[in-house]
């Protein structure tokens, strides 16, 4: 006999309990007639995922489980596998369901709640205790919930209890290899049981979070048999005869580069539609990262929805505003041109009688820079639009970035993207069309906040200090480790220092779109307080001092 399963790869917006609960029968209204047997959501699907705190409020809870009777009602015809919030007394658990005909035929507690990285479900739930099986049409189907089926046993302990087939919920938000390592340790857990399953994963931007989905079907052999696309919306179905899928469609797997270009998108389009922004704005500068968040934004929300400003001060170089209006015409997107000079200055005399007798130092770059964000910011709450700000992780990872200037905005699309990183996507986006000129991608970067000045004036070349500090923040290595990796001594003191005392400038900034193992905030959580200095066993009398 066989059994279709329709996989519901399907974008939720946290909060929003009733245009949730659309989706869903949306989804099943589809599904039904496609002649499905079941349709799988991904894991709290009613909610959108994470809710966070939201999840800690009677009155939330209380619409959850509105919208779930809601479901129950006009779910009929049809079985259909849905994630959400379970409460049972002063308990919470992270829960899916199994619906039909006006009944929970089903009901599965998650047994893993993990606790790591990006992760604090233990904050919420209680951990489950029980595997939990159902019957259509002669098979049996088990309930599992995303990190259940990355810990051992859980897969065999549903299949020892007589299950067919592996139904599981999730929402695996995406980094750099995710999908790779997802496949690899799940489906050696299948192959190991013998048995199939059926990953449904959610697509979308939450935040710092991209869920990619690329939902999955692995036979008992642990083949892949179905893939579903990356970071798009989905509803496909897997027939069973038995418990034997057939094939019936794969995409291709993770590439890099590409596949970051696409969460970046997805992540500034859902950012600004979630939070109901009327479009974007950036400072256009001439250089490599606002050439790039522009044609993210550009690509993510369209060009009549983005605008620009050009804000050129006396040490703007010619050829920076003109790549800058080629970028623009390039992009077809409204750009404005706001010398910032008159407001340098009055800023400048302002504080002179106060200035006198020291020297020029960052202070005064800095007041540049500022001028900017206010420019920017005006233009942000004038028009009702998200100022995305352009700085990258190589430069927030430093603190070479001004508070209250350049780091100014609501969102930081390239937060998580690395300098080197930037060059490749900028290039990756070329073949597309050709919107960035070859020689923003070529020239030195530069700040241009002073005469003839370029990044490695005070940074070590990109090209070092890049992978000194992947090593670092991502990897936890120490400085004596990266040393012995071959890396020269003096820039590693110089980066692991910078990154050490610029904690407080990065508790300040947007939150931006994670897409490598360790990003800065829910990733990596470091005190801004704190005596540690990573440096101490290469230099133990290493001072710091900390600007702005």
């Amino acid at each position: 006999m066989t059994l279709t399963i329709a996989l519901a790869q399907l974008n939720f917006t946290v909060a929003d309990i009733s245009g949730n609960v659309e989706k869903i029968l949306s989804a099943v209204e589809q599904a039904k007639h496609q002649h499905a047997d079941v349709i799988v959501f991904p894991e709290l699907c009613v909610t959108g995922y994470p809710p966070e705190d939201l999840l800690l409020r009677g009155d939330f809870l209380a619409q959850t489980e509105r919208g779930l009777t809601r479901l129950l009602r006009d779910i009929q015809g049809i079985t259909a596998v849905i994630g959400y919030p379970s409460r049972q007394g002063e308990t919470l658990y992270n829960a899916a369901a199994a619906l039909r005909d006006g009944a929970i035929v089903a009901k599965y507690h998650k047994l893993a709640l993990p606790n790591y990285g990006v992760f604090d479900e233990q904050r919420y739930f209680k951990a489950g205790r029980h595997t939990c099986l159902f019957e259509v049409k002669t098979t049996k189907l088990a309930l599992t919930i995303c990190e259940d089926i990355w810990r051992d046993g859980i897969i065999a302990a549903n299949r020892d209890a007589g299950a067919d087939i592996i139904l599981t919920l999730n929402a695996s938000p995406f980094h750099a290899g995710k999908m790779q390592q997802r496949e690899t340790i799940i489906c050696s857990q299948v192959r190991a049981a013998g048995i199939p399953l059926v990953y449904v994963n959610q697509i979308g931007g939450q935040d710092e979070l991209v869920f990619d989905g690329a939902s999955f079907v692995a036979d008992r052999d642990g083949e892949i048999v179905y893939r579903a696309a990356e970071f798009e919306e989905q509803l496909d179905l897997v027939e069973f005869n038995g418990s034997r899928p057939a094939k019936t469609g794969i995409v291709a797997l993770y590439q890099p580069v590409v596949s970051e270009y696409k969460a970046l998108v997805l992540g500034i389009r859902d950012y600004v539609r979630k939070n109901g922004f009327q479009g974007a704005i950036l400072g256009l500068s001439g250089g490599i990262d606002s050439a790039l968040v522009l044609a993210l934004a550009v690509d993510a929300l369209g060009a009549d929805r983005v605008e620009c400003v050009l804000m050129p001060s006396r040490y703007t170089q010619d050829i920076s505003n003109q790549d800058a209006e080629l970028e623009a015409k390039a992009l077809e997107v409204r750009h404005h041109v706001i010398p910032i000079e008159p407001a340098v200055s009055a800023f400048n005399a302002m504080l002179a009688p106060l200035f006198a007798g020291s020297k020029t130092d960052t202070t005064e770059e800095n007041i540049q820079a500022r001028c900017r964000g206010v420019l920017l910011m005006a233009l942000s709450n004038k028009q009702g639009k998200l100022l995305l700000t352009t700085g990258n992780k190589s430069e927030m990872s430093v603190g070479y970035a001004t508070l209250y200037g350049d780091m100014a905005g609501g969102f930081a699309p390239l937060k998580d993207v690395s300098k080197l990183l930037v060059y490749q996507l900028a290039e990756y986006r070329n073949t597309l069309t050709p919107v960035i000129p070859e020689r923003v991608i070529s020239r030195p970067p530069s700040a241009e906040l002073a005469p003839d000045q370029k990044d490695e004036d005070s940074l070590p070349p990109y090209s070092v200090l890049d992978p000194i500090l992947a090593l670092y923040i991502e990897r936890d290595q120490s400085a004596a480790d990266i040393v012995e990796l071959g890396y020269p001594r003096e820039a590693v003191e110089r980066a692991i220092s910078l990154v050490d005392r610029n904690e407080y400038k990065r508790r300040q900034s947007p939150p931006g779109i994670r897409i490598t193992p360790r990003a800065f905030g829910r990733d990596r959580r470091y005190p801004i307080s704190s005596a540690y200095r990573g440096i101490s066993e290469l230099n133990p009398t290493a001072q710091d001092n900390v600007t702005e």
